[in-house]
């Protein structure tokens, strides 16, 4: 188990490195990889809650300081998503659902992924004004699914996002570091509300750390160089095959 956990450090800060580059936490892969590796189901939540969250927060300060972040664009977003993503995180169920559930979500995230990179050099046309009342609906809805399955939502905002041309590549993936991080908080909010926040120093400290590292590389290289389409492309294709190994795994032989 010490080998284990050295082993899911490493693989922690490439994660941050990755995700972070492209505006994301890296919960779901936190989450898949602490699923295959047999620990406790409500650690693996809050654990994949808390480095999505520190990762996120440096990419938001970042962000903001760079003036990718307009408050009142995605106070919309957020308004809706934080009230849905606590009432989801209360919502108990048995642990093969709650499988099945994530290893659907990443199947279909890391493909969402991959088509939002290959279609992101497609559309070139001008970004398209929506009215707030999407904004609305569409953080709620994003915001509840995230709840239930313990992620901060950014992988399927963005994706959607980029589609609907809501804005430039890289201020969608501001929005959605700003995203993943009021949600992961709400969704914090909602472990502690029901007793179901469960840490371990001496394993959740060093993962908190190598997670904030990690994403401080990655959201500075986005910042100061192009990103690399490659990188996204293969971050899917590594999250698809997680999430098909748990929903068959942890899922699917457990009904």
């Amino acid at each position: 188990m010490q080998a284990d956990i050295y082993l899911i450090i490493i693989l922690f800060f490439f994660i941050a490195i990755l995700y972070s580059s492209v505006g994301f936490g890296g919960g779901s892969s936190y989450l898949a990889i602490l699923s295959l590796v047999g620990l406790s189901f409500f650690f693996i939540r809050t654990n994949a809650l808390l480095c999505n969250l520190v990762v996120v927060s440096g990419s938001v300060f970042l962000f903001y300081r760079d003036k990718w972040i307009v408050l009142k664009e995605v106070f919309p977003f957020i308004v809706t998503s934080v009230p849905m993503t606590f009432l989801g995180s209360l919502l108990k169920m048995k642990e093969s659902v709650f499988f099945i559930i994530l290893g659907i979500a990443l199947i279909l995230s890391s493909l969402a992924l991959i088509w939002k990179t290959l279609q992101i050099n497609i559309h070139v046309e001008t970004n398209k004004k929506y009215s707030n009342y999407f904004s609305y609906l569409l953080g709620a809805f994003i915001g509840f699914i995230s709840g239930i399955v313990g992620i901060g939502g950014g992988i399927f905002l963005a994706p959607i996002l980029n589609h609907l041309r809501w804005g430039k590549p890289m201020k969608i993936a501001a929005l959605t570091a700003l995203f993943i991080f009021a949600n992961s908080i709400s969704g914090v909010i909602g472990l502690l509300f029901q007793n179901t926040f469960v840490i371990s120093l001496e394993t959740t400290i060093p993962l908190l750390l190598v997670v904030f590292f990690g994403g401080q590389i990655g959201v500075r290289f986005t910042l100061k160089n192009k990103k690399s389409e490659l990188i996204k492309i293969i971050t899917g294709i590594l999250v698809f095959v997680v999430g098909l190994r748990i929903l068959i795994i942890k899922g699917l032989l457990f009904l």
